[in-house]
């Protein structure tokens, strides 16, 4: 997948991001708008995560969407 259709369509996406990521909130959400990297910067904010374990976690999702 593309993260560029991601971004384009992330109002789409933000239940399944939500779902995989369940502590970010909506106001987290709308804040990433989508960006890769801020997705990635949060889930290691608030899981505590590696950058590089959240890369490999967006990497897991983007295969599974």
């Amino acid at each position: 997948m593309n993260w560029d259709i991601v971004e384009g369509n992330w109002k789409q996406f933000k239940g399944a991001v939500k779902t995989q990521w369940g502590k970010l909130t909506d106001d987290h959400l709308d804040v990433i708008a989508g960006k890769r990297d801020a997705l990635a910067g949060r889930i290691q904010e608030v899981y505590g995560v590696t950058r590089e374990e959240a890369d490999q976690q967006i990497k897991d999702f983007e295969k599974r969407n």
